[in-house]
């Protein structure tokens, strides 16, 4: 008999800032390999149906499934842990893995932590997954299936890592029907897809090169544009937002991608992210007539020598440039910063906020600061250094101080993110700008990023 899996996504923990819930990829790709080999699955995300932990216990005893698997950010990896418990406590038999790039580099603590967790999977986990639960199929052992970590005669054993899966147009479009579409469209009318796996660069204060590998593997052209025109058709959706880490990494796939959008006549808007040595004004005015509205971009901060701390491998007049051709050609530019990063002062801070507001006047991005997830270069550092503050995995939100350096203490460092909005949102020019251009809903949108801010802080310039 198939055993049959339920899939969960865990809601983030209360008053945690920035969180929008939405199909993850990560889960809807595990759901389409398991129902493409003929496996009973379903989905209960807890995110989007805002479930309480009885109500979760509700769900999980009317479906009685024999596998459990659980996927967590660092944000949501606590709260995944007491799913999971609660998975192991209405049926006793079954079998809890979690998986996401928390327990990826938390596996043996994430055992330790919790006994009612079986098995984590590390990185990619589609056909990790798919293995164990045709193991249990056949009534074998899952105790040496590679890409695993789990428990053999009472020990914790770390399986060799599986290899990444280099054709990904062999990967079925993420299960998306498993979620409630209409609950899901109340916060966002926007679908996400994913056209690559993996970076050829290490950012100190990013997992993806050791959670995907240094290389970039890449959907073709023809396979994105087939799910976009599929969702299109199916969902009557015409919103969409590219997650890749780097989505124009490779131009000429951008531009047939674009071609192929346009051939097909889809009359969809959709968004991106990129790195700003990865751009062209042509490929720019490609991708507008293509659909695209905005780039978003990790700017990350305006001060050379904490880019080069980061090893983020840009420079700031690269930045420059790249969002110049972004508002010249009437795309709304999206500036992701990091402040706080080890080396951070609060000169070059102020440096990074005035940086902001120079290339990118109209719309701000994302102030956030830096946060130590476990599997990143920057964790490592923070902990040898004996600069982590805050372990609560609960509150590392992009948005909470977790670590203070010789430099910078957290205090100052929440100072400084709210002093960013502030500064940004109160400015003469930007109330001026977005009245004359009738921009309501922005003015409406500063207003409720600024009321959300606690405390209130002095916006003398250091």
């Amino acid at each position: 008999m198939k055993p049959h899996v339920t899939l969960v996504n865990p809601a983030a923990p209360a008053g945690a800032a920035m969180h929008l819930p939405f199909a993850l990829l990560g889960l809807g790709y595990l759901a389409a390999v398991l129902e493409k080999n003929q496996y009973p699955v379903d989905v209960i995300d807890c995110q989007v149906l805002k479930l309480s932990f009885e109500e979760f216990r509700t769900e999980i005893g009317k479906r009685q499934p024999d596998v459990v698997g659980v996927t967590s950010s660092t944000l949501t990896y606590k709260t995944g842990l007491k799913l999971v418990k609660i998975a192991k406590e209405v049926n006793p038999n079954c079998l809890t893995i979690m998986g996401g790039p928390h327990v990826t580099f938390w596996d043996d603590k994430a055992l330790e932590e919790c006994p009612e967790l079986d098995v984590v999977v590390r990185k990619e986990g589609e056909n990790t997954f798919l293995e164990m639960v045709q193991r249990i199929e056949a009534g074998k052992s899952i105790n040496d299936v590679i890409g695993t970590t789990c428990r053999k005669d009472g020990k914790i054993v770390r399986n060799p890592d599986r290899p990444y899966i280099e054709d990904l147009d062999a990967l079925p479009f993420p299960a998306r029907h498993l979620w409630p579409m209409e609950r899901l469209r109340e916060y966002e009318d926007v679908l996400y897809l994913a056209t690559s796996r993996g970076c050829v660069y290490w950012c100190e204060f990013c997992t993806t090169v050791r959670m995907h590998g240094r290389k970039y593997r890449m959907r073709s052209p023809k396979n994105v544009v087939d799910e976009l025109e599929y969702l299109y058709k199916t969902f009557n959706v015409d919103k969409f937002t590219f997650c890749d880490d780097a989505f124009t990494v490779d131009q000429p796939r951008t531009e047939e991608l674009c071609r192929e959008i346009l051939s097909r006549g889809l009359k969809i808007t959709w968004n991106c992210g990129t790195r700003v040595d990865m751009i062209t004004k042509g490929l720019l005015m490609k991708m507008k007539e293509a659909g695209c509205i905005s780039v978003w971009f990790g700017v990350e901060s305006g001060s050379q020598e904490v880019l080069d701390c980061m090893k983020k491998g840009i420079s700031t007049e690269q930045t420059v440039k790249a969002l110049g051709w972004v508002r010249e050609l009437g795309l709304k530019p999206v500036p992701n910063v990091i402040l706080g990063f080890p080396g951070e002062t609060k000169k070059s801070a102020w440096k990074t906020i005035k940086f902001v507001e120079k290339i990118s006047p109209d719309d701000v991005g994302f102030y956030n600061v830096a946060t130590p997830f476990p599997g990143t270069p920057l964790y490592d550092q923070v902990k040898e250094k004996g600069w982590l503050r805050v372990t609560d995995f609960d509150k590392y939100d992009t948005t909470t101080p977790i670590f203070e350096t010789p430099w910078l203490s957290m205090k100052d460092l929440g100072k400084l993110r709210e002093a960013a909005f502030h500064h940004f949102y109160l400015r003469p020019g930007y109330f001026f700008h977005n009245y004359r251009k009738r921009k309501f809903w922005t003015l409406a949108t500063a207003l409720t990023i600024l009321s959300h801010l606690k405390g209130s802080i002095r916006l003398k310039l250091r």
